[in-house]
This record gives C-alpha cells, structure tokens and sequence, in this order.
C-alpha cells in the first residue's frame, strides 16, 4: 500500500498537533525529513520510544524542533509501519511538515484510511473501527464508555458466539451429507432447536438495546413548554449555560422554537425552546404556536414550565395538554424565588413536579437527577448498547433468519430445510464484524472518519 500522512489534531493553534504518517517504506520517507538530534537516522531509534529531533523541508530548512516516535507493524495502530510527530501546534507548521511528507514520497490520508487500514490488516473488527468514530463524536460520558467498550471487542463478543453456534450447525449438516460412510453423529432436532433459540434470546437482548443507543449517540428530543413569559427562555439558558435564547418581558418574544444541546444528569438533551402555548391574532406568533405543538409530538421528553408566583390559567391547562403529546414529561414550577401562589391540582399530574427558579439557577439538580432516572438508569455493560443502525439493521435480519429456521424445525421440518436461513443469518452477523462486507459499504463507512483518523 501507499504511505500515507495526514495532520491527526484539530486545524487550530494548540500546544501540541501531531502529524501521522503509516505505510511500507514510511520509515525511509521519514529519515528524509527528520534528524534525531542524538545523531543517526529516525528509522534506527529504539520503536515506541519519543525522540527530539528537527523536522525539515525538502530543501532541509527547519520547520520545527518536535518529538517523533516509530510504530513497526504489525503491532501498529494499522498493522503496518507507522509514525507519528508531535510539533509545536500551529496550523502553519503542520501544514509544513505535511508538504514536507509528500514531497519525501507519501500522499494525502484520506477519510478514515488509518482506521480502514487497520480494519483491513485484522488489527481490529468492524465493530470496533465504528467505535473510534463514535468515540471522537461522544458529547456525554456514557456514550464515551460505550464506545470505550466496543472499540475494546465488547459487542464482538457477544455476537461471535451466535455466529459459531450457527456455524456449528451448517458444518455438522454439510460433514454428514458430504462423508455418509464416516458415521458422524447427526444433531438432534432438540438440541438444534436449543441452539436456535439461545441465538435468538441473545440478538433479542442486543437489538432491545437500540432505543437506548439512539439516546446515547443523539440526545433526547426535548420540548420546553409553556405559555408566554413562565420562563421557558430563562431555563434554556440555563440549562445551557449562555445566554442562548432573548429574555423579556415581552409576551411573544420566543416566535419560533431555539434549539440547542445541554448535558443534564449525564444524559444529552436536544433541547428546543417553544413559542408561548396561547391563542393569538399575530399570524407570526401562531405559527410559532403550532411548531410548539408538533415539537411536543415528536418529543421524547417535555418539560412544562409553570409560573409558580401566578394563579394557573386556562393556557397553563393548554400547554399541560401539549405536553402530554410527549413520550414523557417533567414539571417544572419555575420562579421559586417568588412567593408561590400556583395550584397545580387541576393539572392532575402523575409526573414529577420540580420547583425551580430559571433565573438564579437553583433547583437544576433535582432536574438533572429526575432526567437520569428517566434516561441513564441501569442498562447493559458499556460496549454492549447498540449506537449504530447498520448494525442493528443487519442483527435484525440475523434475528429474522434464525427465528424462521426455528419455526420450521418446530413445525416439524428436517434440519436441512433450516440451512438456508441458519446460512443467511451468518451473512448478517458477518456483515456486522466485517467478516463478510461489501466494498461499496467499506467505503461509506469510513466516509463518517475525519482525514487524520
């Protein structure tokens, strides 16, 4: 394969930016460019280990005073020759030692081609290389563990043993059929029927994971509802921590939804900031009104927002109604630094009431706790969450298939009428490690990878 390079940090000033280089004969490429400043060349330093040296241009011009370090393969991040430069972090610089590489003979990394090699050359499955992806993009700790845990084999392991039992049932059929005069032991009706229905429980427990992954990898589709002026705005900002959305005292200043992410209780809310519930003869403001009402729809979590220092109205009633449209529902009794005057009993609400006040902040902790009982409760080890709906499309199928190859040996079937659909279920589960894999779809998923990685 070709050496390739490209810069693995972020394309701004840091104190650090690292160079990555990977491929047979990248080694002698990098003598060219870089003098260990004990003397000798890069490619004879001791692997793994840092060393001080000055990196120059083709001309021999210094660029930079960095460390380097050699990975021989197969032990590498790719399984091939690696190395890597830390310079000093300007974009110039890495620009530079970049233009430096190829002119020494690499070529530009292009999206996720380390990782692919990697994947490739049996350094990692594919479950794994989708998790480094998944681990650079994690926006809350637990979607970072769960990534932690795939890229360390996680769902590997869970689904390797279905594929092997599968495996064990073709090869048992196909041993018998092809050596009659061998005197091999068929597989009992019963004990493939055990065998079918143990794959079946595990992919069951797998995909029933999914809903939960959705939450991890894209946050909770959250509705803040209210009508105009409870405060809606001010918790936004809040919950945020800038101020994000406009706030007055003006009914009617929030005319469309404000969308934003917030980090609450561990968990990642899509939040969107709604126009006040309330009839209105501003055609603007009513079709704010109604985007309120489908962003409750679609919501998977509404908070209803409450002037806790008001006598409840009849828009108070219609927001409560809207935010019933959602999956679930947290009240929030806003203005607690204000003498309470609210009744909340009309609303005959059978979710958690909160009093909070938006504006000094105080209260947010209950929210936070009463979002990670509905959202980051127990669940499945980290790793094992699906987070990615190619796999879980092909677990579906895998699922589909061993579930009819079970209902026809039940029906009374013989073992070789479940072949086919034992055999299909193993093109599934292949398809998810990459042990079976199209070129077309190799390459779209390594399209998702940033060029460096």
């Amino acid at each position: 394969m070709d050496v390739i390079a490209a810069i693995s940090t972020a394309p701004v000033l840091s104190a650090i930016g690292i160079v990555r280089v990977s491929g047979e004969g990248c080694f002698s490429i990098c003598d060219k460019i870089f003098q260990p400043a004990g003397g000798g060349l890069f490619s004879a330093v001791r692997p793994r280990e840092m060393v001080l040296g000055r990196l120059s241009d083709r001309e021999g011009k210094a660029i930079d005073s960095c460390l380097a370090v050699r990975f021989p393969g197969p032990g590498s991040y790719t399984g091939e020759d690696c190395a890597e430069f830390h310079c000093h972090g300007s974009p110039v610089v890495l620009g530079e030692a970049l233009r430096a590489l190829f002119a020494a003979g690499a070529r530009q990394a292009g999206r996720g081609e380390f990782t692919r090699r990697a994947f490739l050359n049996g350094r990692m499955d594919l479950t794994q290389a989708e998790a480094v992806i998944d681990l650079i993009e994690a926006e809350t700790a637990q979607a970072a563990r769960n990534a932690v845990g795939q890229l360390g084999g996680a769902l590997r392991r869970r689904v390797e043993p279905v594929y092997d039992s599968l495996l064990d049932i073709a090869s048992q059929f196909y041993a018998v059929v092809d050596y009659p005069d061998e005197d091999i032991e068929e597989l009992s009706r019963e004990e493939t029927l055990r065998t079918l229905s143990e794959a079946e429980r595990t992919l069951e427990a797998l995909l029933s994971t999914a809903g939960r992954g959705q939450v991890l990898r894209r946050g909770v589709p959250t509705a803040i509802l209210g009508r105009p002026n409870v405060g809606k705005s001010s918790l936004l900002n809040a919950l945020v921590g800038y101020d994000r959305a406009i706030v007055t005292a003006v009914a009617g200043t929030t005319r469309d939804t404000v969308e934003e992410k917030a980090v609450v209780g561990g968990v990642l809310l899509r939040l969107a900031d709604t126009a006040g519930i309330r009839d209105t003869g501003d055609e603007v403001e009513r079709l704010g009104v109604e985007r309120s009402r489908r962003a409750a729809a679609e919501a998977e979590l509404a908070l209803l927002v409450l002037d806790g220092s008001r006598p409840l109205a009849d828009e108070d009633m219609a927001a409560a109604e809207t935010a019933r449209l959602a999956a679930h529902m947290i009240v929030l009794r806003n203005k607690s630094d204000l003498p309470q005057t609210a009744d909340l009993s009309a609303l005959e609400l059978s979710v958690p009431v909160l009093s909070v006040s938006a504006r000094e902040g105080t209260g947010l902790s209950a929210l936070e706790d009463a979002v990670a009982e509905l959202f980051a409760g127990d669940g499945p080890p980290s790793g094992e969450v699906l987070t990615n709906e190619r796999q879980a499309e092909a677990l579906r199928q895998a699922r589909e298939a061993i579930r009819g190859a079970r209902e026809a040996l039940a029906g009374g079937l013989t073992p070789d009428a479940v072949l086919s659909d034992a055999e299909r279920a193993m093109s599934a589960l292949g398809e998810v490690t990459g042990q079976k894999l199209r070129e077309d779809l190799t390459a779209r998923i390594f399209e998702r990878f940033c060029v460096g990685k």
